[in-house]
């Protein structure tokens, strides 16, 4: 009968084995992108290889509309909605403050969407 170590040293080869990176990914690009691609990889401490397959990895995976600029549509939105009752002079109170921000937080993920679907119209030549 086999041993538990003989087991897990069994299950951790499986593991290698199958994540084992086989396929490769390339680009050309010029001598100055080159040193500035290795040049970033430096100040990480990794080589380019593993630097390169880590940041276009990071970018696949990113999602459409990352946190960032959803939290700059936010504070547009909340600005936007601020300015317009003290351009109209009218008093902007703790309550409305807070339903204003509790608006913004049920919408900002949509308008972040809007805002990003209309960049892509632009590019491509719509609106």
């Amino acid at each position: 009968m086999k041993s538990t170590l003989d087991l897990v040293e069994k299950l951790d080869h499986r593991l290698k084995v199958e994540t084992r990176r086989t396929n490769t990914v390339g680009t050309r690009v010029t001598a100055p992108e080159e040193r500035e691609l290795a040049s970033a990889a430096q100040r990480d401490g990794k080589n380019l290889s593993e630097w390169a397959r880590e940041v276009l990895l990071r970018e696949a995976r990113r999602s459409d509309h990352d946190a960032v600029f959803t939290e700059i549509v936010a504070t547009r939105m909340l600005l936007v909605n601020l300015i317009k009752p003290l351009i109209l002079g009218k008093p902007v109170t703790s309550q409305w403050i807070t339903e204003a921000m509790s608006a913004v937080r049920r919408e900002k993920r949509r308008a972040a969407q809007e805002v990003l679907q209309q960049y892509t119209d632009d590019a491509k030549g719509g609106r």
